[in-house]
């Protein structure tokens, strides 16, 4: 399609829509795109974060929980390597999105009854279907944040930084919903701290926080750690599974597909198949921006996984209850989706760096203050604290390094995402491997060194420059809009 030279903006937008033949109000239909699919994924991990957020304290015989989301990052790895580049050709994004929330659904059903024979098999399934769900969603939204741009004044750097702000307010809105229906669930009829866990205020505080060391912690004796009972454990997952089959049904009907703005985009995996496909993903770890960004990346894994299974199981569930862990994780939750939501306008006043420099040296804060906190029921309020700061950071990580991905990597969005998908799970996997066996203690010191390793690559990026693409009028991809009438040709994508 061929676009006039013009002089301002809005004579641009007018030549383009006219020629498309879209109304003025697409971007709005853009944004109710963006916006569906943060609602479908908040329904889904309302569920699955609900129910991540106890398998340490809840399955913790044997480590079950534990080893089962390590299954599951596991699996996500190979998924991530394989899978995203291969599935979103054949199925397009919407549908690649839609059916992949339904492998997450047999790891609920075997909520009902856990064992390692239940457990494991469904773990990998999630982490099979994880990978291409993520990376068709992240391509989703950068793809149409640069079709928005083309149809408006404001940078594509920009509106994907907004767009991904936006999604990740909805999704960290899960940490919130799930978490209050399992702490609802977990402690009706119950108090929220046992009269007697005052007594052993000294013992909590010596066995707990950073000098826990998961099944070699002397705990038993303690009945804050006691498995809640099963009728409600098979409450909670039956509403969880619910949650997960509307949120697949969500996307089917509610999202446009992707073809709508995809026509003439050269992806990554466009025109290919077999194993060329799979060829992209690996092909993108030789370029050195891919490389510097690793670091980061996989502390995002890690210091996610630390704070689902190690911040839960060692201060939460070890010095105040597995019934209060929900509650803790609601602030997270809140503090996340409100910085997610805000760090798209605050990276358009300050740029990206200012913020990754804060979420530098908070998060490195919040670490250094868990080495020498002694955790006790009395201090209510300063788990919520810690959450909530850690939610902060973790908003900051996952917004601006996605968006961060996806500037480096223009018509590179499927291997990029894939990339980013495989070695956050990496961190992830690695992080809930060594969990049974290492001591909180040394835990915090191995995010400490990955979370500085990170920050020398990131700043090596933004050293060299190659993190300041913007989009303007004269050099916006050629996405050429499609007409209603010609959606249904093209309903794959």
């Amino acid at each position: 399609m061929t676009l006039e030279k013009t002089e301002t903006t809005g004579q641009f937008v007018k030549v383009r829509t006219e020629r498309t033949g879209f109304e003025p109000s697409e971007r709005w239909r853009i944004t109710r795109n963006v916006l569906v699919i943060g609602v479908a994924f908040m329904v889904n991990f309302t569920a699955f974060m609900g129910a991540t957020n106890l398998q340490s304290s809840i399955n913790a015989d044997g480590s079950l929980g534990t080893f089962t989301l390590a299954s599951i990052y596991g699996s996500l790895i190979f998924s991530n390597i394989f899978l995203p580049t291969l599935i979103i050709s054949w199925l397009g994004c919407k549908w690649t999105i839609s059916l992949s929330i339904l492998t997450y659904v047999p790891f609920m059903a075997a909520q009902f009854y856990p064992k390692f024979y239940t457990m494991i098999p469904a773990g990998l399934m999630v982490g099979i279907g994880a990978g291409p769900l993520w990376c068709a969603k992240c391509t989703y939204l950068t793809v149409v944040a640069e079709a928005y741009a083309t149809l408006s004044d404001v940078a594509a750097d920009v509106l994907v930084t907004r767009f991904f702000g936006v999604f990740f307010m909805f999704y960290q809105m899960a940490q919130v919903w799930g978490n209050l229906i399992s702490s609802a669930v977990l402690s009706y009829g119950h108090d929220a701290v046992p009269t007697n866990t005052t007594l052993n205020s000294s013992f909590v505080a010596e066995a707990c926080g950073a000098n826990f060391c998961g099944a070699t912690s002397n705990t038993s004796d303690s009945p804050k750690l006691e498995r809640p009972p099963e009728e409600r454990i098979h409450l909670i997952s039956g509403i969880y599974l619910c949650c997960m089959i509307v949120a697949s049904l969500i996307v089917a009907f509610g999202v446009d597909s992707l073809a709508r703005y995809n026509k003439g985009r050269a992806g990554s995996a466009t025109g290919l198949t077999g194993c060329k496909l799979l060829a992209v993903t690996l092909k993108l770890l030789k370029e050195k921006n891919q490389l510097l960004i690793l670091p980061i990346i996989i502390f995002i894994g890690a210091e996610q996984a630390f704070l689902f299974a190690d911040y839960n199981a060692s201060f939460v569930s070890c010095a105040w209850g597995v019934s209060n862990i929900g509650y803790v994780m609601i602030c997270f939750g809140v503090t996340n989706a409100i910085a997610a939501l805000g760090t798209g306008s605050l990276m358009k006043l300050t740029g990206r760096r200012p913020l990754m420099i804060f979420a530098f040296c908070l998060h490195i804060g919040i670490l250094a203050f868990l080495l020498r906190w002694k955790p006790t029921p009395e201090q209510s309020s300063m788990f919520f604290l810690m959450s909530g700061l850690w939610g902060l950071c973790d908003a900051l990580w996952l917004v601006q390094v996605n968006a961060l991905s996806g500037i480096l990597f223009p018509g590179k969005e499927e291997a990029a995402f894939s990339n980013f998908r495989l070695w956050e799970s990496t961190g992830s996997v690695i992080t809930y491997a060594y969990s049974p066996y290492l001591c909180t203690q040394t835990k915090i010191f191995v995010l400490m060194g990955i979370l500085c390793l990170g920050m020398i690559g990131y700043g090596a990026i933004e050293w060299t420059g190659k993190a300041d693409r913007r989009s303007i009028p004269e050099s916006k991809p050629d996405f050429e809009l499609v007409a209603n009438g010609d959606v249904n040709d093209t309903t794959k994508l």
